[in-house]
């Protein structure tokens, strides 16, 4: 029973989890901040106001150290969502067991480490595919021999349903990513062929429950159905315990709403049971979204709420005590039997196109016009979401304070963790940092294991940036598709206004401008969540508007260039890391700078003062997740840039 956790820095959050492990919590999940997911140091110019926002930033050695600290990490299971630099988090996390006196090979947990899933979901990605997989491959050589307790991937579901995959779409997707993982791993040679079913064996899943429960149940029991078939099949595994669909859960997040939030804790529940409820396909560890997180932060009470929630399933009710409920259930039999045959069609197109790797674009596309879709539905109210498009009139929740019901991460904490990575390269010993980084530079250049290097500059005192650096040097850089281009049209009705008014609203701009419409959609930071940018760039497109859209990870600066350079009408900032206040104004600055007075738009997860903050700067208009209607609000937002501009 966990709870995602993790913010501002190492000593706040080493706090939240003895706080939370004394309430009864009985393991830790950890949140790194983006930064450090993506392999940059505090101090780089694309962390601004990124640090310690969605979780812990580590930069080295001591803030790892201050992490766990009186946390004995041989007694602790211990789960780390990260992808790109999971071998590094990974390396710091063997140093400090080692501090502590902890025999290495007893150390149980995770780390994500599905980088594939990075390049169709999450966008923390740090380096190419290739390379990218040698660093996930040369995890899992080195845990099973060393740490063979350790999950060294957790193949991750979770941010595809969020992307908006369907239940298929999530089945094979996710599937196809292990078989490349495990074909890898293979091709590698790191490891005997007869310890490859030790492999299989530490393979776990990390997947989404989302609210269509009876449906959810059957995507869980095709799950263990087509594990076992892909495992006795593809790689010869006999062994029933190392062929077990293993897997950990985080519940929908996509649908947690704004509007009526209370609403939340009743999704979060029935969602919880449709990965609970089938023993034959229950999840191993639950951790639950607080009710709040459309909102912002959520406050230790509220991830006390979600721990309850579990607890009072697993001791009070007798849901563990009996055999599978479904067994023999035809309704149920039919559904998982549906999507044994959906999942095995489209796994065998991805497999036509040479497996995961090769077929990155292909699922990217696929799921943001799944995405599209979805949206679609919301939007026609075809898809009903109570509190958004039905039955709308409610309350004030009196769960919301006046703080707005949302931890707010102290302004201070980015100077603070700068300082303190300063100080850390000001008191290390530099010629062991550039002797272990040497080393990882020549191992990056051979077919080695990296994991032994890696450790060496986790003790050695190397920084988050100085490793990513390394291996960036030596790998490339990349920029992952953003499946913009192939996406079906988001066609049928949008809200309130119908698409046909909506593209007439656009057109009559288009005559006062005496051109095309042309808008700049762009993500500054390191906030890898694309869906929304995506769904934006494609609604805009279908409205008639010229869309400039370049994808994830950019700095303030390089998006006032692609504003001037292709000479936009309007500006919309996708921003759901919380650095809004710290990016957006850097923005608006930068155009003024180059004499753009032209419109700036906002949206993402953006509390009212924030909101009235970012107006007072200069911002023509922010939308939160309650501005689900697209189409109103891209029409209106052409009307901003026809009203602000003259005729040309």
């Amino acid at each position: 029973m966990r709870t995602y956790s993790g913010h501002s820095s190492a000593a706040a959050s080493n706090e939240l989890y003895r706080t939370n492990l004394a309430k009864g919590q009985t393991g830790l999940s950890v949140a790194f901040d983006l930064p450090t997911q993506t392999g940059y140091d505090a101090d780089h110019v694309l962390a601004r106001g990124e640090v310690g926002k969605v979780g812990v930033p580590i930069s080295h050695l001591g803030d790892m150290r201050q992490l766990f600290d009186a946390i004995p990490l041989e007694q602790m299971n211990t789960s780390m969502t990260i992808n790109a630099t999971a071998m590094w988090l990974l390396a710091l996390y063997i140093a400090v067991a080692e501090e502590q006196g902890a025999d290495v090979s007893k150390l149980t947990g995770t780390t994500q480490n599905d980088i594939l899933k990075e390049y169709l979901s999450r966008g923390t990605y740090a380096f190419p595919p290739e390379p990218s997989m040698r660093l996930i491959t040369d995890v899992i050589a080195h845990t099973v021999t060393q740490v063979p307790r350790w999950n060294p991937i957790n193949i991750c579901s979770y941010h595809l349903q969020e992307a908006g995959a369907t239940p298929v779409q999530e089945l094979a997707f996710a599937l196809a990513n292990a078989i490349a993982v495990l074909d890898a791993v293979r091709e590698r040679g790191q490891v005997p062929e007869a310890d490859f079913g030790q492999v299989v064996g530490r393979i776990s899943f990390f997947v989404n429950a989302g609210i269509r429960f009876v449906e959810e149940v059957a995507k869980m029991r095709a799950f263990v159905e087509l594990w076992d078939r892909i495992t006795t099949e593809r790689y010869g595994v006999t062994d029933p315990k190392l062929k077990r669909f293993r897997y950990g859960v985080q519940v929908n997040s996509l649908g947690l709403t704004e509007q009526q939030p209370e609403n939340n804790i009743t999704r979060i529940l029935i969602e919880m049971l449709g990965v609970t409820l089938s023993r034959d396909a229950r999840a191993r560890a639950v951790q639950l979204p607080a009710w709040n997180e459309a909102l912002g932060l959520p406050r230790p009470w509220d991830q006390q709420l979600s721990l309850r929630m579990q607890q009072v399933l697993a001791l009070e009710t007798d849901l563990l005590e009996n055999g599978d409920l479904f067994d023999g259930s035809h309704v149920m039999e039919a559904k998982v039997a549906a999507l044994v045959a959906g999942a095995t069609e489209l796994l065998d197109e991805v497999l036509a196109h040479g497996g995961a790797m090769q077929a990155v674009e292909l699922m990217k596309s696929q799921l943001v016009a799944s995405n599209a879709e979805r949206l679609r539905r919301i939007e026609s109210g075809e898809q009903v979401v109570v509190g958004v498009n039905a039955f709308t009139s409610a309350e004030p929740s009196p769960l919301v304070d006046e703080e707005g019901g949302i931890l707010v991460v102290d302004p201070a904490a980015e100077a603070e963790q700068l300082a303190r990575l300063e100080a850390w390269r000001a008191e290390r010993d530099a010629a062991a940092v550039d002797a272990a980084l040497a080393e990882l530079g020549r191992v990056a250049a051979t077919d080695d294991n990296l994991m032994p290097a890696s450790v060496a500059c986790a003790r050695a005192g190397v920084t988050t940036g100085e490793w990513a650096g390394v291996l960036r040097e030596a790998f490339g850089e990349y920029r992952g598709p953003t499946g913009v281009s192939d996406a079906a049209i988001a066609s049928g009705p949008g809200g309130s206004t119908s698409m046909e008014e909506a593209r007439q609203r656009v057109h009559a701009v288009e005559q006062r401008l005496g051109r095309r419409l042309r808008i700049l959609v762009g993500k500054p930071g390191l906030d890898g969540h694309s869906n929304g940018a995506e769904q934006v760039a494609i609604r805009a497109r279908d409205l008639g508007m010229e869309v400039i859209y370049e994808g994830i990870r950019l700095t303030p600066a390089q998006i006032v260039r692609a504003a001037v350079d292709e000479d936009v009408h309007l500006v919309g900032l996708s921003i759901l890391s919380g650095s809004h206040l710290a990016l957006v104004p850097q923005v608006l600055e930068g155009l003024r700078a180059e004499g753009m007075d032209i419109p700036v738009v906002v949206g993402g997860i953006i509390p009212p003062a924030d909101a009235a903050e970012l107006r007072a700067a200069g911002v023509a208009a922010v939308f939160t997740p309650k501005d689900y209607a697209l189409t109103d609000v891209l029409a209106d937002v052409a009307e901003l840039a026809g009203a602000e501009l003259q005729t040309a």
